[in-house]
């Protein structure tokens, strides 16, 4: 069984009465059913060939859409790219899936802006990527010259109404790696927002209490944030909890429990600023298990269960719905989904691994008993 922290976040009381709104809550003996409209996942990696054939089951179960992210060997950089990289996913995809990928590109320093041109008029390109280079897996191709050769494309981006996804980590040796996102948000972020204010930006899968700040101190659906289960969730103690724990090793690394607890505060407040953004990573067994493990937790099979734990906990679960399936699309300008998920709280026990021919994929929580189970209405 794979060893995680999981923390107290505050005693739960189940409600008596219904919550007003979209929420649909139904109460039998302590079982408690929440139908919420689909949910969307704003930040996911499906990678490519056999491990995008086995993966995206899982997040085409549990989310309507899904932005995906483009780090691949080699990276999406065009369009062109983009479009291939769609049609393999939609390839993949279980017989009567209404799944839907959002593509993303994947920036460097000769991104062009007739490319963002190029990404608007396709109709399947949502978003542009930034990986500062060699912050995170597959990151090598990244950006060296954010405020020089990628000037141009920025400005683009503005005119197109296209929004920057943002890494938020520097990548300067020097720099402590828990302090890596408070440096970017000083030394690249603020400078950016200042300098092109009309961007829209996604500080992608916040960490810290100060990335909190920053991005409650920004124009609201101007800067947001997508926050990931294991933030919420884990602390850096998780990591070590019963000897070196592979599988919790996550990129931006987990942080201290006083900013896991901002996280909480933060999602669980009502704030449209932020959204769920899984960051679901998978990597095959061998390669989070060896010298040189891989960073990445693969959640998609069990994010859901796990937001609603954390909402629950909280004492905000009339908060989810908004968290999980509005205020995502509502930033990119998309509608809503129109269909709903159904969530139980229900035992169930996580699967310790899962099995395909080329290797095992141990996901989030594996082996453990989850209190929340979901699926389609």
């Amino acid at each position: 069984m794979i060893k995680t922290l999981v923390l107290p976040i505050k005693a739960v009381k189940f409600p008596t009465t219904k919550f007003e709104g979209s929420n649909q809550l139904q109460y039998k003996e302590r079982k408690m059913e929440l139908n919420i409209t689909r949910p969307d996942d704003w930040h996911l990696h499906l990678r490519d060939g056999e491990l995008l054939e086995a993966v995206v089951p899982h997040s085409a179960t549990h989310f309507g859409r899904g932005i995906v992210m483009p780090n691949l060997k080699p990276p999406v950089t065009t369009t062109a790219a983009a479009v291939a990289y769609r049609e393999s996913i939609l390839k993949a995809l279980p017989s009567g899936s209404g799944f839907t990928p959002l593509m993303t590109l994947y920036l460097t320093d000769t991104t062009s802006p007739k490319e963002i041109k190029l990404a608007r008029k396709s109709g399947v390109v949502f978003a542009v990527k930034l990986y500062p280079a060699g912050a995170t897996t597959n990151s090598q191709d990244g950006v060296t010259d954010l405020f020089g050769k990628c000037l141009p494309v920025l400005e683009e981006m503005v005119e197109q109404n296209m929004p920057l996804l943002v890494h938020g980590e520097v990548t300067d040796p020097d720099v402590d790696v828990f302090d890596r996102e408070n440096v970017f948000i000083d030394s690249v972020l603020q400078p950016l927002i200042k300098r092109l204010p009309q961007l829209k930006v996604v500080m992608e899968h916040i960490t810290t209490m100060d990335a909190v700040k920053f991005v409650q101190s920004c124009e609201e659906g101007s800067v947001a944030a997508t926050v990931t289960p294991q933030h919420l969730l884990l602390n850096r103690n998780a990591l070590f909890q019963g000897g070196l724990q592979p599988h919790n090793y996550c990129l931006p690394v987990l942080k201290r429990e006083i900013h896991r607890q901002a996280l909480v505060s933060a999602v669980t407040s009502g704030s449209k600023r932020f959204f769920l953004g899984t960051d679901s990573a998978p990597h095959e067994k061998r390669r989070k298990e060896c010298p040189c493990g891989c960073a990445g937790i693969y959640s998609a099979p069990v994010a859901l269960s796990l937001y609603a734990k954390v909402f629950e906990e909280a004492g905000a679960i009339d908060k989810l719905e908004a968290f999980t399936s509005f205020n995502g699309p509502d930033f990119y300008g998309l509608p809503r989904n129109t269909s709903k998920t159904k969530l139980s709280r229900t035992s169930w026990k996580v699967p310790e691994c899962f099995s395909f021919p080329f290797g095992d994929i141990i996901p989030m929580f594996a082996g453990e008993m989850l209190e929340w189970q979901s699926s389609s209405n």
